[in-house]
């Protein structure tokens, strides 16, 4: 296996040596446990374009990531944060994103899509109301479903700006949840992802914030297929879990602690959505190719080393973690180049970087170690570093 030096801290270097790449076990879904990835955007990094205020995307390259999900088994969840939606990904792009990928998804019969309707072509402002952000949802709620789409219903930064209580939350959610034609995913993101969605449901605190949420998912559990809590906090998770009405999926959100959550204690399980199943895919397959055979061992055996790498790409300022997610891409043959919407490529260090390499390898998780080693000397080289 190739050797690299990786920098260290303090201006140090280690030569490391890759591992071989793990093979994970095949299975056919349907699996145990819903698992969808919200996959990223490629970005075209030929387009002659000011990268902050404008957006291109290679839309081979993104679609043919879709395939690889599918063809691991994996559901997708479109148009997400992940895909830089509301910073760098505005509607009218998320709309052309949402539009093709459904139509790679006729390729494989069976496959799962759900995308992301929102608000964010509302700006937040002074004079947003309340009844603005109710429009705002339903034009996009309407666009996904006139194309045949299933709707994740993202958190709004909008709504967050103007509600004035718990009370708002209810009657917008209450309004949308009338007008959808098949159940939805609601999913409420944490301040810790974006931290305009501070106070979300009416209340700072989180536990308060969740009987809000908990009494809109009551009030209309015919329209809601689940909820997908990001608030990178198990305990709040399974605490909402175990008060969902009979027949409402909890997808984890928590890309910390998703094994023990996927895996379930004796009360129940989640089902996932999560950002970190785009880079660690192949894993995740093998271990729900594990739990549809009973194979608990198996399944913590191949997704424990996925856990470290997870909450590197995660740490703080977490809105970042996209950065890794692509990055990975980049040295999985994905994408010829490790270019974001935004230039969100820059958004970590190249010390982030290179443990972010050494734990993809651990995880067994570098899919060719030589060219792995190669794409990782550039960006090396990018910053002054001999590797």
């Amino acid at each position: 296996m190739p050797a690299i030096d990786l920098p260290l801290e303090g201006g140090r270097t280690e030569s490391y040596r890759t591992g071989a790449p793990r093979e994970f076990p095949r299975a056919a879904p349907p699996f145990p446990r819903v698992a969808l990835a919200a996959a990223h955007v490629v970005a075209d990094p030929l387009a002659a374009h000011d990268p902050w205020t404008e957006t291109s995307i290679d839309w081979d390259r993104t679609i043919a990531f879709r395939r690889h999900l599918w063809s691991l088994g994996l559901g997708v969840a479109e148009a997400m944060d992940t895909a830089q939606r509301g910073m760098g990904l505005d509607w009218a792009a998320a709309q052309e994103l949402i539009r093709r990928s459904l139509d790679a998804m006729r390729d494989f019969p069976g496959a799962v899509m759900a995308s992301g309707a929102g608000t964010d072509h509302l700006a937040p402002g002074p004079g947003v109301t309340v009844d603005d952000v109710v429009r705002a949802y339903e034009e996009q709620c309407e666009a996904v479903e006139r194309m045949g789409g299933r709707i994740i219903l993202m958190a709004s930064r909008a709504l967050a700006h103007a509600a004035r209580g718990p009370a708002d939350y209810e009657r917008v959610y209450a309004r949308i949840l009338e007008g959808v034609r098949e159940p939805v995913i609601i999913h409420w993101l944490g301040e810790m992802f974006d931290p305009a969605l501070a106070g979300y449901w009416g209340d700072g605190d989180h536990m308060r914030a969740m009987e809000t949420a908990l009494a809109v998912i009551g009030a209309h559990v015919d329209k809601v297929d689940g909820v997908k809590i990001s608030l990178l906090d198990k305990e709040k998770e399974i605490a909402m879990r175990r008060r969902l009405p009979e027949g409402v999926r909890m997808y984890t959100g928590d890309d910390f602690a998703y094994a023990e959550l996927i895996a379930g204690d004796g009360h129940g399980h989640s089902d996932a959505l999560l950002g970190i199943f785009d880079p660690i895919a192949p894993a995740v397959g093998g271990a729900l190719a594990c739990l549809s055979r009973n194979d608990l061992a198996g399944f913590h055996d191949i997704l424990a080393p996925t856990v470290p790498l997870s909450r590197h790409i995660f740490r703080a300022p977490t809105r970042f973690y996209k950065t890794g997610v692509v990055f990975m891409a980049w040295l999985n043959g994905h994408q010829d180049h490790f270019t974001m919407l935004g230039g969100q490529q820059s958004a970590r260090s190249v010390l982030h970087f290179a443990e972010l390499f050494r734990l993809a390898d651990r995880a067994g998780l570098l899919a060719d170690p030589e060219r792995a080693c190669s794409r990782m000397r550039t960006l090396l080289a990018l910053h002054g570093v001999a590797g």
